[in-house]
């Protein structure tokens, strides 16, 4: 039996799994691949490995993946196949039983027959994977149990345990007089009540049962460790008892203290991964509410739901059991008569028993979430039923039984397969209220008759198909949701309308008859109405009116004029003018951003008293009206948006009246100056943008403004840091793209100071004492003066440059990251992210740090740009690590890359996302773009899929009520229905591309594609323009956190900086060939789409830190005839040649120094084979690379034939997926490791935002921290004595059975056939000469 025999060998010689333990002395060999190991693996995708945890096993941080420190003594590698169900390696393993987590969180015992590696392999392909050998490699990942784990036996949860049940054998004593004696007995405190055995260490006989809700606990002071144990009511009883140790004692007052605080018998034992009931809670007869969601009970069993002990809860009224996995209804619960809510979600029910008729008192069932398609006709009888779920089942229609549910008022059936809505049907439901039918893919309602239906007051049709809408004869309707149709027409009954929902339609009318006395909310935004029905000025008390984004050209006079109108948003229209206003109208919110005004009437303010929020942004205003008609304002504006206009300085006097101003954005205007007079009045202002204007000064009467926390006035001409470090609660200052050369500052600065953004003033020059104040700021932003490197003398630089700016807004922390690699790799190449972690920072900054190494391994294993990219957000996902499961983020990735496929293009354009960051590229001045949303309100496919995975979708269109994303880098908890596979798109670069635009969600909210595009080709400055976008942005009225690149492209022949060709040219030979060892799953080509089984715990930067190795800087010199010819980026060389013999090691001070190397031997031991990398079990050969100063040189264009030739069997095909061209590179997998040239430049390495740790001590969260000088690996590598020849030494034991590197017989021949080679090499350039 070959699997038993492999396992057996695995954990056969003790004394070898505690070898190869090298600088990563954490992980053992149990959990390394050996010969043995691969060779299981071989060549059969079936086969695979399962780590197995024991119960003791501790949680990886919540940084990310385990670091050096961290041990795993319970952890097995446990080789297996698919077909291998739980039960054989129980019985191999000799235990128990299996248990399976997912993500962190539950924990459950597998079926016998549950495959462990199949579910494995099925949960790694419903992530995204799709490559057999990849899932193969990916399975075997320890990274991999943050996600999926499995156990041999079950964990266990103290803190759990304690919240289910305490029990001890303490000294107790019953009743508050003396007449008790004290003894020892068995006490339990479980669920609701307090129970004592009456005999010690026995729970035979009776047992005294003390209910605790409402009652006390008590300290006796009097005494050590006692507590006294009361009951409520009249005839209360009390017990004393005498605790052990002080954590007893605090541990029992803690758990009692919460049950006796209850004002219900409530029992919440949600998501403790129970198999059943605990037996001391059958105790427990008072319980009134039972919460067992997010578990996995069982039918049968001692504490099963099939058990008669549910009969014991004699006053049990509310039971959960969603979340269980049930399968079947368990019909047991039918007899229980007290219930009256009862709650099954999301269980894979597909039928519901007849015998539910029995719980005459039910008024609560919720059966969303499952497979159901009918109801049984005996659900009629449940005649106390007012609410029932069937959400996100399969029903086609409304079922029949629910006309005879005579109490019934609420019905909810979301997410269903209903198209046609019968008016006619719901004439026999005369007791039903409220229906939710939204996600039904419903098409049309009818109505065949003229009776009115006078019943329904909610009816709630979001995301359908409806083209029109008649619900005249609703005559009672009083709220309606009809978001995100395609209706063109809409008709409804005003007698009693109150709200009216209708976004993100085509309606060109509303009729509404009678006029809607009741209205008082409605929401029109997102359609085609050219005017406004007048219904809507008749309204008496409509207060809040949403008309954005329409065609609208006018606002009636009667609506500005409305007596009861609060908030009135009617942006993104075509208004030319403003009607007058009547005196003190209650207007509060006035949105008219996004049109085409030129003034506002004389009389706006000084009528408009109760206004507080004025948003007037892009459009022609060239001045404001005045606060008042005299010195004296009553005026109470509070915000007010001016950004956009055609404002000059004289507008800043007319705004001194409006004396309770706290936000004023003036950005992008023509102000000049600001008088300093006007400013000193504003004293209540807190926020100040003055961004994009001509200023040269802030005046110094700033400081003034006591509670200013934000100053924005970037893009402008000053030139003097404006005096606002003395503020008490100055929180940020953004003076960036200026021309400040220095900065005055005071003696200490403030501590509120948070963030502070000098960028973009190039004759801005600190001094070391300036920077030390600066110190203790959290965020502070220079430019940094970039060194100049080879690439950039090529012209390198000139093809693209890039500008990133992030704002926070009112959110107190800044979740949104920027990654951001002018050069990226060896050729010209770069990489631009963007991440949003929408309410939490973490898993944004993970991805900063990592995600560009991560894309720097996979572009070495694969050529398919959807492999690379893709495989590039799941393995980031996978690194995510503990922080993970919980938290999640969209993401966005750009990858511009020579096509050298495509001779006739330049570069490429790889995009992949997902979540809802996107990403516009302007070519020949339009939008095009580039990514695709992965919302659920505007994505139909992935609303579908999720709802096909039975996710339950809440009111406001979030994924079990967390994120509206159905795509997300972590959020692993909420999979099958969050995915982290991105969407990838390959974009042919040319001449007509100017730049690129890469945004969060925020930003394309308030900014469309095209204003996007027209703004950057105003701007042209790449920093500047992203700083407008974002200021745009906040001025429209955007309050998170908002994040944009912005990258020109200079992509075209005058680009072109190639040397003329030489005039006598002769083709050169091929390169040097890598020859490695027969391809396995762990021993990767350049070619192959397979990585290293350990690699993807490590970043291409630990590459380069763990091997220590690097190359001599020494070129040969062959004369000026050798010279290669000078090419530039768009036109590179076709062959690049470097020598063998200019591979030289260079050890590393920090990783590999002579003590240290494993494998007994120096460099200076013995001369190895020149040519040849001596590594584990794996023969090398040197080939063609060149890694001096870190870059790697890439080889010949290869022909197709070349290149299928070459392609490893085990890739996947992509027939619609562009190639990319591979860099030839020496790897092995003997001990975990890629061994690999690093592909960038140091210095770009440097500028990089993903530091790659090279030049710092990478955390095991991704994270970065900066060295010292003296430290730096590369340095010191650079530094050291350079030998001729060597190999890559791995910091890990060899095995006696890995040291065969070459056959004797095979030696000789080996050796002639190198120096054969060699002497080719050396002829190549006399030849060319």
């Amino acid at each position: 039996f070959i699997l038993a025999q492999a396992a057996s060998n695995l954990d056969s010689s003790p004394q070898r799994n505690m070898k190869r333990n090298g600088s990563r002395g954490c992980v053992t060999r149990k959990t390394r691949f050996g010969s043995r190991e691969r060779d299981w693996l071989k060549g059969d995708a079936q086969r695979g490995c399962v780590c197995l945890y024991g119960a003791s096993e501790p949680q990886p941080p919540a940084s990310g993946p385990q670091t050096s420190t961290s041990t795993q003594p319970d952890l097995k590698l446990v080789l297996c196949s698919t077909n291998t169900t739980a039960e054989e390696l129980c019985a191999q393993r000799d235990v128990q039983g299996l248990y399976l987590q997912l993500h962190g969180d539950l924990i459950r015992r597998l079926d016998p027959s549950e495959r462990p590696l199949q579910m494995l392999y099925d949960y790694l392909t419903a992530m995204g994977y799709e490559d057999p050998l990849r899932v193969q490699q990916e399975a075997a990942n320890s990274d991999l149990s943050c996600m999926i784990r499995f156990y041999s036996e079950k964990p266990v949860n103290a803190d759990q345990q304690e919240r289910t049940l305490l029990k001890g054998v303490f000294s107790v004593r019953k009743g508050k007089t003396q007449l008790h004696k004290w003894a020892e007995r068995q006490v339990i405190l479980c669920g609701t009540s307090l129970i004592v055995a009456s005999v010690k260490d026995s729970l035979t006989g009776k047992m005294h049962i003390l209910p605790l809700v409402g009652g006390k606990v008590e300290e006796v002071k009097r005494r050590q460790h006692y507590l006294m144990f009361s009951s409520a009511g009249p005839q209360a009883q009390t017990y004393y008892v005498n605790f052990d140790t002080l954590a007893d004692y605090q541990r029992w007052h803690r758990q009692a203290s919460k049950v006796v605080s209850q004002t219900i018998s409530l029992v919440d034992l949600s998501c403790y991964s129970l198999e059943e009931v605990p037996e001391y809670l059958f105790y427990c007869q008072d319980i009134t509410h039972l919460n067992l969601r997010h578990n996995f009970m069982s039918l049968d069993g001692p504490g099963g739901l099939s058990t008669a002990y549910f009969r014991r809860f004699a006053q049990l009224r509310s039971l959960n059991l969603s979340h269980n996995g049930l399968g079947v209804f368990p019909e047991s619960l039918c007899e229980i008569q007290t219930l009256t809510e009862l709650y099954l979600s999301c269980n894979g029910l597909s039928a519901v028993p007849a015998r539910l008729e029995n719980l005459q008192s039910l008024q609560t069932l919720c059966l969303d979430g499952n497979r159901l398609d009918s109801l049984p006709e005996e659900l009629g009888k449940l005649s106390q039923l007012c609410s029932l779920g069937l959400s996100f089942n399969d029903f086609p229609l409304i079922p029949g039984v629910v006309e005879r549910l005579g109490a019934l008022d609420k019905l909810a059936m979301a997410g269903n397969r209903v198209e046609t809505l019968d008016l006619c049907s719901l004439l026999r439901m005369t007791h039903i209220k409220s229906i939710d039918l939204r996600l039904n893919g419903l098409r049309c309602v009818k109505s065949e008759t003229l009776e009115p239906v006078k019943h329904l007051t909610q009816l709630d049709l979001r995301d359908n198909q409806l083209t029109s809408l008649d619900l005249s004869s609703a005559c009672s309707l009083e709220t309606l949701q009809c978001q995100r149709n395609q209706l063109g027409a809409l008709t409804l009954s005003g007698f009693t309308l109150r709200t009216l929902h209708a976004r993100d339609n085509r309606l060109t009318t509303v009729n509404i008859y009678p006029v809607p006395n009741q209205l008082t909310h409605m929401d029109l935004s997102r359609n085609l109405l050219e005017y406004l029905p007048d219904w809507v000025c008749d309204s008496r008390k409509i207060e809040v009116l949403d008309v954005s984004h329409n065609l609208l050209s006018e606002l009636p006079a009667r609506l500005l004029s409305s007596l009861s109108l609060r908030k009135l948003l009617s942006g993104n229209n075509r208004l030319e003018s403003l009607a007058d206003l009547l005196d003190h109208i209650p207007l509060e919110t006035l949105d008219l951003q996004h049109n085409k005004l030129r003034e506002l009437p004389e009389s706006f303010f000084y009528k408009a008293l109760n206004l507080k929020y004025l948003n007037v942004s892009a459009n022609a205003l060239e001045t404001i009206p005045p606060s008042s008609q005299s010195e004296e304002s009553l005026s109470t504006l509070q915000e007010l948006y001016l950004t956009g206009n055609k404002l000059n300085e004289n507008c800043a006097a007319l705004l001194v009246g409006h004396q309770n101003l706290r936000v004023l954005h003036m950005a992008y205007n023509q102000l000049q100056s600001f008088p300093a007079s006007k400013l000193s009045k504003l004293e209540v202002l807190e926020e100040l943008n003055l961004s994009g204007n001509k200023l040269k000064t802030i005046p110094s009467t700033v400081s003034s403004c006591k509670r200013l926390h934000t100053l924005i006035a970037h893009s402008n001409h000053i030139s003097v840091f404006p005096e606002v470090l003395s503020l008490p609660e100055i929180k940020l200052v953004d003076v960036s793209c200026n021309e400040l050369t220095e900065i005055l500052l005071p003696d200490s600065l403030p501590s509120t100071l948070q963030e502070l953004d000098l960028s973009g003033n190039s004759s801005l020059m600190l001094e070391h004492k300036t920077l030390n104040l600066f110190s203790h700021i959290s965020t502070l932003k220079l430019d940094q003066k970039p060194a100049v490197t080879a690439g950039d003398a090529q012209g390198t630089s000139t093809l693209w440059d890039h500008g990133y700016a992030e704002m926070c807004g009112q959110r107190n922390k800044l979740c949104v990251s920027v990654l951001a690699v002018d050069r990226f790799g060896d050729s010209p190449e770069a990489a631009y992210g963007i991440f949003d972690g929408d309410r939490n920072e973490e898993v944004s900054r993970l991805l900063q740090c990592t995600m560009g190494d991560v894309l720097a391994e996979e572009i070495q294993h694969s050529s398919v740009d959807s492999v690379y990219m893709s495989n590039t957000f799941l393995t980031s996902h996978r690194k995510l690590g503990m922080a993970g499961q919980k938290l999640g983020a969209s993401a966005l990735l750009c990858y511009i890359h020579h096509e050298s496929s495509e001779p006739g293009r330049y570069f490429s354009l790889t995009v992949a996302n997902v979540g809802t960051c996107q990403a516009v590229l302007c070519r020949d001045g339009q939008p095009l773009a580039l990514s695709k949303v992965f919302s659920l309100e505007q994505s139909a496919e992935e609303m579908e899929r999720v709802k096909l995975a039975k996710a339950i979708i809440t009111e406001d269109n979030k994924v079990s009520g967390v994120t509206c994303c159905s795509r997300l880098l972590g959020c692993s908890y909420l999979f099958p229905w969050v995915l982290p596979k991105p969407w990838v798109h390959t974009e042919p670069l040319c001449s007509q591309d100017e730049f690129l635009i890469l945004g969060n969600k925020a930003l394309f909210q308030k900014v469309s594609y095209q204003e996007a595009v027209s703004t950057v080709l105003a701007v042209r400055d790449p920093r500047a323009a992203a700083k407008k976008l974002c200021t745009l942005a906040q001025s429209y009225g955007c309050r998170d956190n908002v994040g944009a690149v912005v990258v020109a492209l200079h992509i075209g022949e005058d680009s072109c900086t190639c040397e003329p060709p030489l005039l006598t040219t002769e083709a050169r030979g091929p390169p040097l060939p890598i020859s490695v060892s027969p391809c396995d799953p762990a021993t990767p080509s350049s070619s192959s789409g397979i990585a290293s089984e350990f690699n993807s715990e490590m970043s291409a930067s630990e590459v380069g830190s763990e091997a220590g190795s690097t190359a001599s800087d020494e070129h040969p010199s062959s004369g000026p005839t050798a010279r290669p010819e000078r090419r530039c980026s768009l036109h590179p060389t076709a062959t690049l040649w470097v020598h063998p013999a200019l591979f030289q090691r260079q050890p590393s001070s920090a990783t590999f120094s002579s003590n240290q190397s494993d494998n007994g031997l120096d460099s200076d031991d013995e001369a190895p084979l020149e040519g040849v990398i001596s590594n584990g079990s794996k023969l090398e050969v040197e080939v063609d690379i060149h890694c001096c100063a870190f870059q790697l040189r890439s080889g010949p264009p290869e022909s197709p034939k070349d290149l299928d030739g070459r392609h490893d069997s085990r890739s996947s095909d992509y027939p619609n997926s562009k190639m990319r061209r591979q860099n030839s590179v020496v790897v092995s997998a003997t001990n975990g490791c890629l061994l690999a040239v690093c592909g960038r430049e140091i210095s770009d390495l440097k500028k990089s935002p993903s530091t790659s740790s090279l030049f710092g001590k990478k955390l095991s969260n991704g994270s970065v921290v900066a060295l010292e000088d003296s430290h730096n690996i590369i340095e010191v590598a650079l530094e050291a004595p350079k030998k001729k020849s060597g190999y890559f030494a791995a910091p890990a034991q060899q095995d006696p059975e890995d040291q065969l590197i070459i056959p004797p017989s095979l030696e000789q021949d080996v050796r002639e056939q190198l120096r054969g080679q060699n002497q080719k090499m050396r002829k190549v350039p006399l030849e060319d000469s």
